[in-house]
């Protein structure tokens, strides 16, 4: 036994270093000079040797190695060997890959915003010329559309190349084979396509085929609808389950082809419908192969689940080393609205996109047993003709259910003895609205209405659930609970549901769209700009049913989706378009084209409101919404190159960004000047000025003129006030100077809440028009 107790003891320390082991990201900067990938590969293994006891364990170790423009290694480690590795001088950074750290978040969208063949017009408030930018930029021809998610579903009709051109000379990237998945299915629209899964199973140790398939094919859904809303090709008569939105399909860059890099994957043994997860060192191991594959846009749906310094954030500086390289990147806002200071992916090089609705509804009436008609949205076929009995969840539950949870139809909280054939009205809130659904058929229910909280308000996002449902708003929620309550037998009628075109107000603000203000930076405004996120019709997986639940066995071709994630391809496509119309322009510049022409009304010809109905403000839209046919000719531009941003980080406050030494502190400037198409002040006590520059990028000989609406009690002055251009190209600087006329007053009129406002440069012609947003000290 003494002798056990002895080996015991040795053993303990392995076993603790074994079990401190984790992934951890090590960060050098920018390759310098030629070398081969094995070359770079044996660099990197040169570090790990120096902090691992062999060089069998340093190989074993290594999960990648980085060798096209990022250049870092990805590597177990513990954290006494991450400690000594971040000490050497050649190291930029080090820090660990949290599991969980990332997660991913149409018929109609293009037509709204003005793109779809024979729309004219997007309302009589929103005067637009026929179809020019799509067909002025050959419908994205030529442009390649990297999209990082959760891979693809090739055999969609989204995805065929009938009539498509020749893969562009410049592609440099391959089609993987995997689990169901070969060159056959790569073609002129699918080009390339990648899985990137090392991370994924260092930390699961394997992947269950059942889940997921160890391939770039999606076996969620998630990346199918993303990669088909920003360049799926023209499918006619597509439509969710049961007929809805049904007409034709199509991305807004139809004929750009589209490189799938898939780093999202099934998490073991949860449900799809919850989230998959994306592991970081996965992540940029994918984007820096885009890099190198020669894509002009990276479209990003996916967000981290807390806010990230940047130095900590692998989708940051990877996109940073892809703007480097000139290539747009476009990312979510994320889904954690209506919360303020919620928002992901708000580094300055990077378009962060918010999500609002478009102008189609799907009524799904509830009819109660006083005749009141309560009109609900749902993407659900299913009926009830005959009355019901209708109780609210919070009387049936099943014993031990907390009160908080009363209400939120969560997994076995129902009592199936109190549900049986009954309809249950639930309150979104707690868990999934689809699960809400599953709950309330185990328990034997007919149907169920799923309420909106006051959080939600206004805000319908559609489901295909598994059994009659509806969704209403809070006020609906209301008065359905109040005649729950004021008669012994309550009764309801679940009637048809129909897909209604033309509904009003619209674009309106997502509940969930995460929100400012930048917590990383308040110098810089975001989101940048929001695009069609809720209830978008776009291709599906066959592996996937409408609400990826384990219980539910439907398959469809196309399915209605809502969130940022579904917002970012909107504006990814629209990327594409410009590239194609303008192969010279920057990615800022591209940005700004997208930013200074965006519209901040609604289809009423009024201001964009929120899911209360309040007037919506640059911390939810950023700019507004987007106006593709707008943004192909701005009139000017706000640009900005990779050395900008790399000095933007030294103002930050980051000693040395890659390899480039910052300047000492006395030579920094604060980060609200760099050249950005949005202003933020943050703590506003007396008078700032803030530093911009335009590019022309309209009529050679123009004049713009300044104007401003400043919030009240603030004044926002340019000097210049007018620009002179005699070049397309020319560059013209100007200062804002931002000042509160009265202070005291105007910190006591905000308290502690921001004030917006607008700045606009115009020729007559063209509004190039920016947010502002101000606090006080």
């Amino acid at each position: 036994m003494k002798l056990f107790f002895t080996f015991l003891l040795l053993l303990l320390p392995l076993l603790a270093s074994c079990a401190e082991k984790k992934s951890y990201i090590v960060y050098f900067g920018e390759h310098t000079g030629e070398k081969t990938h094995a070359e770079i590969e044996e660099i990197h293994l040169s570090y790990l040797n120096s902090v691992k006891e062999t060089e069998e364990e340093a190989r074993d170790s290594l999960i990648y190695s980085y060798k096209h423009s990022i250049n870092g290694l990805a590597a177990l480690l513990t954290p006494a060997e991450a400690s000594k590795l971040s000490e050497l001088e050649e190291v930029v950074s080090v820090y660990e890959s949290k599991p969980g750290k990332y997660s991913t978040q149409t018929t109609r969208s293009w037509q709204f915003v003005g793109l779809d063949e024979g729309e004219e017009h997007y309302s009589k408030h929103h005067p637009i010329t026929k179809r020019e930018l799509p067909s002025k930029a050959g419908f994205g021809k030529n442009v390649i559309v990297g999209v990082l998610d959760s891979g693809v579903w090739p055999e969609s009709k989204s995805f065929s190349d009938e009539g498509m051109g020749p893969i562009p000379k410049s592609w440099k990237g391959i089609c993987q084979s995997g689990a169901a998945f070969n060159s056959s299915h790569c073609n002129k629209k699918i080009i390339g396509a990648r899985y990137y899964i090392n991370g994924y199973l260092k930390y699961y140790n394997k992947l269950n085929a059942t889940e997921d398939s160890l391939s770039p094919r999606d076996m969620d859904g998630h990346g199918t609808h993303t990669a088909s809303t920003v360049a799926g090709r023209r499918v006619h008569d597509a439509a969710a389950f049961g007929g809805f939105a049904s007409g034709t399909a199509s991305g807004g860059a139809p004929l750009a082809h589209l490189a799938i890099y898939k780093a999202c994957w099934a998490i073991p043994d949860q449900e799809k419908a919850e989230r998959n997860t994306c592991f970081e060192e996965d992540m940029m191991a994918a984007i820096d192969d885009a890099i190198k594959d020669g894509i002009h846009v990276l479209s990003i749906s996916i967000v981290s689940t807390e806010p990230l310094t940047y130095d900590n954030d692998g989708i940051a500086f990877g996109a940073l080393h892809a703007v480097k390289n000139n290539i747009v990147v476009s990312c979510s806002a994320g889904n954690s609205g209506p919360a303020p200071s919620t928002l992901s992916n708000p580094a300055p090089w990077i378009i962060t996109v918010g999500a609002s609705s478009v102008d189609r509804a799907f009524w799904g009436p509830i009819v109660l047993g006083n005749g009141k008609k309560i009109m609900g949205q749902t993407a659900t076929p299913y009926k009830l003709d005959k009355m019901h009995p209708l109780v609210y969840a919070a009387d049936v539950v099943a014993p031990g259910v907390p009160k908080n949870e009363s209400d939120q139809c969560l997994p076995n909280s129902l009592s199936p003895e109190k549900v049986n054939g009954k309809i249950v009205l639930c309150i979104r809130g707690l868990g999934m609205r689809v699960g809400k659904g599953i709950e309330v058929k185990r328990a034997g229910g007919a149907g169920f209405v799923l309420g909106n909280g006051p959080k939600n308000g206004n805000d319908l996002t559609v489901d295909a659930h598994v059994l009659p449902a509806t969704a209403v708003v809070a006020d609906g929620a209301m008065q359905i609970l109040n005649y729950i309550k004021s008669t012994d037998k309550p009764m309801a009628i679940i009637g048809e549901a129909k897909t209604v075109l033309h509904y009003s107000p619209a674009p309106s603000m997502a509940t969930f769209t995460s929100r400012g203000p930048n917590v990383l930076d308040f110098n810089i405004l975001k989101p940048d700009i929001t695009a069609p996120g809720v209830n978008i019709l776009a291709a599906w997986s066959g592996a996937s049913s409408p609400t990826k639940l384990w219980g539910d066995h439907r398959i469809v071709d196309y399915n209605i989706e809502s969130g940022t994630s579904m917002a970012c391809p909107h504006v990814s496509a629209v990327a594409a378009l410009l590239i194609a119309v303008h192969p010279k322009w920057s990615s800022a510049a591209i940005r700004s084209a997208i930013m200074t022409t965006a519209w901040t009304k609604n289809n009423k010809g009024q201001s964009i409101i929120d899911q209360s109905g309040k007037i919506a403000d640059p911390f939810q839209f950023g700019s507004g919404h987007f106006r593709p046919t707008k943004a192909v000719d701005p009139g000017l531009v706000y640009d900005a190159s990779y050395k900008d941003y790399v000095a933007y980080l030294c103002n930050y406050g980051y000693p040395r960004v890659g390899k480039y030494k910052c300047p000492r502190k006395a030579t920094l400037e604060p980060t609200y000047n760099l050249n950005y198409p949005s202003v933020a002040v943050p703590k506003l006590n007396g008078t700032v000025i803030v530093k911009r520059s335009v590019t022309n990028v309209g009529a050679s000989k123009s004049v713009y003129f300044f104007t401003a609406k400043p919030p009240m009690g603030i004044s926002i002055k340019a000097s210049p006030s007018i620009l002179y251009f005699n070049l397309v190209g020319q560059k013209r600087s100007f200062t804002l100077t931002v000042r509160a006329r009265d202070a005291h007053t105007a910190k006591k009129y905000y308290k502690d809440s921001y004030a917006f406002g607008w700045y606009t440069w115009t020729d007559g012609y063209h509004s190039v028009r920016s947010p502002v947003a101000v606090s006080f000290s």
